[in-house]
Protein backbone atom coordinates (compact mmCIF):
# COMPACT_ATOMS: atom_id res chain seq x y z
CA UNK A 1 0.00 0.00 0.00
CA UNK A 2 1.13 3.11 -0.76
CA UNK A 3 0.77 6.61 0.72
CA UNK A 4 0.99 9.90 -1.55
CA UNK A 5 2.03 13.01 0.10
CA UNK A 6 3.39 16.60 -0.04
CA UNK A 7 7.00 16.87 1.26
CA UNK A 8 6.42 18.08 5.36
CA UNK A 9 7.48 20.54 6.70
CA UNK A 10 8.40 19.39 9.72
CA UNK A 11 12.35 19.36 9.34
CA UNK A 12 13.94 16.03 10.31
CA UNK A 13 11.31 14.43 8.33
CA UNK A 14 11.68 16.89 5.57
CA UNK A 15 15.11 16.29 5.45
CA UNK A 16 15.45 12.59 5.85
CA UNK A 17 12.37 12.46 2.76
CA UNK A 18 14.84 14.60 0.61
CA UNK A 19 18.03 12.30 1.88
CA UNK A 20 15.84 9.31 0.43
CA UNK A 21 14.85 11.26 -2.92
CA UNK A 22 18.51 12.01 -3.54
CA UNK A 23 19.07 8.47 -2.92
CA UNK A 24 17.30 7.73 -6.27
CA UNK A 25 17.88 10.09 -7.92
CA UNK A 26 21.81 8.70 -7.92
CA UNK A 27 20.33 5.62 -8.78
CA UNK A 28 17.82 6.60 -11.59
CA UNK A 29 19.99 9.23 -12.86
CA UNK A 30 23.62 8.26 -12.45
CA UNK A 31 24.71 10.98 -15.05
CA UNK A 32 22.85 13.81 -14.57
CA UNK A 33 21.93 13.29 -10.21
CA UNK A 34 20.21 16.30 -8.51
CA UNK A 35 21.76 15.99 -4.91
CA UNK A 36 20.07 16.94 -1.60
CA UNK A 37 21.74 19.82 -1.78
CA UNK A 38 20.64 20.66 -5.18
CA UNK A 39 17.36 19.27 -4.13
CA UNK A 40 16.71 21.52 -0.84
CA UNK A 41 17.92 24.56 -2.56
CA UNK A 42 14.98 24.35 -5.25
CA UNK A 43 12.65 23.36 -2.58
CA UNK A 44 13.28 27.15 -0.61
CA UNK A 45 11.53 28.57 -3.59
CA UNK A 46 7.72 28.88 -3.09
CA UNK A 47 6.84 27.51 -6.22
CA UNK A 48 8.89 24.08 -6.03
CA UNK A 49 6.76 21.44 -4.34
CA UNK A 50 7.93 17.57 -3.36
CA UNK A 51 4.94 14.98 -3.58
CA UNK A 52 6.50 11.04 -2.92
CA UNK A 53 4.87 7.50 -3.12
CA UNK A 54 5.92 6.16 0.88
CA UNK A 55 5.34 2.49 1.48
CA UNK A 56 2.67 2.23 4.42
CA UNK A 57 4.37 -0.30 6.33
CA UNK A 58 8.09 0.43 6.40
CA UNK A 59 7.89 4.39 5.86
CA UNK A 60 10.52 3.56 2.62
CA UNK A 61 10.10 6.38 -0.27
CA UNK A 62 9.60 4.49 -3.15
CA UNK A 63 9.14 7.53 -6.03
CA UNK A 64 8.96 11.20 -6.17
CA UNK A 65 7.94 13.81 -7.93
CA UNK A 66 9.44 17.61 -8.36
CA UNK A 67 7.21 19.88 -9.85
CA UNK A 68 7.10 23.90 -10.30
CA UNK A 69 3.28 25.48 -10.49
CA UNK A 70 3.87 29.66 -11.77
CA UNK A 71 0.50 31.09 -12.21
CA UNK A 72 -1.96 28.69 -14.30
CA UNK A 73 1.41 26.41 -15.29
CA UNK A 74 2.87 23.60 -13.80
CA UNK A 75 6.25 21.70 -14.91
CA UNK A 76 7.76 18.30 -13.50
CA UNK A 77 11.08 18.61 -13.19
CA UNK A 78 11.83 15.24 -11.91
CA UNK A 79 9.90 12.11 -11.18
CA UNK A 80 11.21 8.50 -10.59
CA UNK A 81 10.68 5.67 -8.82
CA UNK A 82 13.19 3.51 -7.13
CA UNK A 83 14.11 0.79 -9.60
CA UNK A 84 13.00 -2.43 -7.47
CA UNK A 85 9.64 -0.99 -7.43
CA UNK A 86 9.35 0.43 -11.15
CA UNK A 87 6.66 -0.70 -13.31
CA UNK A 88 4.66 -1.23 -10.54
CA UNK A 89 2.09 1.86 -11.08
CA UNK A 90 4.13 3.92 -8.65
CA UNK A 91 4.37 6.66 -10.88
CA UNK A 92 1.07 6.17 -12.50
CA UNK A 93 0.05 7.07 -9.04
CA UNK A 94 1.28 10.11 -8.26
CA UNK A 95 0.19 11.05 -11.68
CA UNK A 96 -3.44 10.66 -10.22
CA UNK A 97 -2.56 12.95 -7.28
CA UNK A 98 -0.57 15.51 -8.65
CA UNK A 99 -3.86 15.89 -11.56
CA UNK A 100 -5.73 16.42 -8.35
CA UNK A 101 -3.75 18.82 -6.75
CA UNK A 102 -2.88 20.78 -9.92
CA UNK A 103 -6.70 21.26 -10.69
CA UNK A 104 -7.25 21.99 -7.62
CA UNK A 105 -4.78 25.29 -8.06
CA UNK A 106 -6.49 25.72 -11.57
CA UNK A 107 -3.18 24.95 -13.50
CA UNK A 108 -4.15 25.00 -17.02
CA UNK A 109 -1.57 22.92 -18.38
CA UNK A 110 1.50 20.49 -16.87
CA UNK A 111 5.39 20.22 -18.98
CA UNK A 112 7.53 17.69 -18.82
CA UNK A 113 10.76 17.07 -20.51
CA UNK A 114 12.07 13.25 -21.68
CA UNK A 115 14.82 11.72 -23.41
CA UNK A 116 13.67 10.97 -26.59
CA UNK A 117 15.22 7.23 -26.27
CA UNK A 118 12.97 6.75 -23.01
CA UNK A 119 10.44 4.76 -24.57
CA UNK A 120 8.72 3.38 -21.22
CA UNK A 121 8.67 6.73 -19.75
CA UNK A 122 7.28 7.83 -23.28
CA UNK A 123 4.71 5.58 -23.02
CA UNK A 124 3.57 6.44 -19.18
CA UNK A 125 3.54 10.24 -20.16
CA UNK A 126 1.10 8.98 -23.39
CA UNK A 127 -0.75 7.16 -20.99
CA UNK A 128 -1.16 9.96 -18.87
CA UNK A 129 -2.10 12.18 -22.04
CA UNK A 130 0.89 14.09 -22.22
CA UNK A 131 1.75 14.60 -26.37
CA UNK A 132 4.96 16.20 -27.56
CA UNK A 133 4.85 19.27 -28.40
CA UNK A 134 8.52 20.42 -29.29
CA UNK A 135 12.02 18.34 -29.83
CA UNK A 136 15.25 19.91 -28.64
CA UNK A 137 17.70 18.27 -31.13
CA UNK A 138 20.95 17.13 -29.77
CA UNK A 139 19.58 18.18 -26.38
CA UNK A 140 21.70 15.27 -23.96
CA UNK A 141 24.84 14.76 -24.04
CA UNK A 142 27.39 12.62 -22.70
CA UNK A 143 31.19 12.24 -23.35
CA UNK A 144 31.91 9.33 -26.35
CA UNK A 145 27.95 8.72 -26.48
CA UNK A 146 25.57 10.84 -29.52
CA UNK A 147 23.40 13.35 -28.73
CA UNK A 148 19.74 12.26 -27.39
CA UNK A 149 16.82 14.78 -28.60
CA UNK A 150 14.46 15.75 -25.25
CA UNK A 151 11.01 15.94 -26.17
CA UNK A 152 8.69 18.46 -24.60
CA UNK A 153 5.41 17.16 -23.33
CA UNK A 154 2.04 18.48 -22.24
CA UNK A 155 -0.54 17.36 -20.78
CA UNK A 156 -3.84 20.27 -20.80
CA UNK A 157 -6.01 20.18 -17.77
Amino acid sequence: MLIIEALTTELAVRTTTIQAVAAIEAVIQPHDVWTYQALTDLLAQNSMKLMTATHSINDDILGYCLYQVVFEQAEILRIGTHPKYQRQGIASQLFVTLNEELQACEVDSLLLEVRADNAPAIALYEQQEFTIIHRRKGYYQLPHQPAIDALIMQREF
